[in-house]
């Protein structure tokens, strides 16, 4: 008999499945938790803002799944840590790591204060990085990492971020270095996705003009909806991307064309 998680739907389906997203307070990481928890998943949700996160797990819990809140500040070794274990405490184990907390900072490159630089760094590259580490020594039966990085990661924006540019590259480098170690020592497949433009705190502060020029450097004319990149990370955290590892999915509608 042919049941629904032999099919290629039931593929996608994340049943029984324990999922961590950090920067869940807000913006793509409130829609990844959303998609997750709608294929199945159990959340795990981190941020530093814990009352917003309560809000996120709200959702997740009308969804029927259970969801956890854990205060996480990534750009601290031990907050990391402290969250896959509570993850597993509450849950038994972990499955899938969305590493999605990130900051911005807009700044002239003879501008940019030596501390706003690192700031974005430890936040973005550095604080991925630790996530991931805490979650490889976790995941004994395996996994799935979906980094979070950005077409700034690819190709040059509209405005001067290059901190931020350099982490989210920075990240693309430490996706594919993750995937060559795991994916055959512990059956941890690392992937990323690499959103362009959405509705979100980052982008609600840009100026008109900023936006013309970004709708028109995107094929698609528009900015994305928050499930566009949902449903890229349950592809990616799911079995229906079982032979996919160390790939960077621009999520952008077609920005980063060639």
């Amino acid at each position: 008999m042919t049941t629904v998680e032999s099919t290629s739907l039931g593929r996608f389906r994340l049943d029984g499945k324990v999922a961590i997203v950090t920067g869940a307070s807000s913006g793509l990481g409130v829609a990844m938790a959303r998609s997750l928890a709608e294929a199945g998943a159990d959340l795990v949700l981190g941020a530093r803002r814990v009352g917003r996160l309560r809000e996120t797990q709200d959702i997740v819990e009308r969804l029927g799944r259970r969801a956890v809140v854990v205060p996480l500040d990534v750009a601290d070794p031990d907050s990391c840590s402290a969250l896959v274990d509570a993850a597993t405490a509450a849950f038994g184990g972990v499955d899938v790591l969305v590493n999605n907390a990130g900051v911005a900072s807009v700044y002239p490159a003879t501008r940019e204060p030596v501390e706003a630089f690192r700031h974005v760094v430890d936040v973005n590259l550095c604080g991925q990085y630790w996530m991931a580490q805490a979650f490889g020594r976790a995941a004994t039966r395996g996994g799935s990492i979906v980094n979070v990085s950005s077409v700034l990661g690819l190709r040059p924006g509209p405005l001067p971020q290059a901190a931020y540019a350099a982490s989210k590259a920075g990240l693309i480098g430490l996706t594919r270095d993750l995937a060559n170690q795991w994916t055959r020592r512990k059956g941890i497949r690392v992937n990323a996705v690499a959103p362009g433009y959405f509705p979100s705190e980052m982008t609600d502060g840009l100026d008109v003009s900023v936006l013309e020029d970004v709708l028109l450097a995107t094929p698609a004319g528009r900015l994305g909806q928050p499930h566009e990149i949902g449903d890229a990370v349950v592809f990616l955290a799911s079995e229906a991307s079982s032979y996919v590892t160390g790939v960077t999915l621009p999520v952008d509608g077609g920005m980063t064309m060639p």
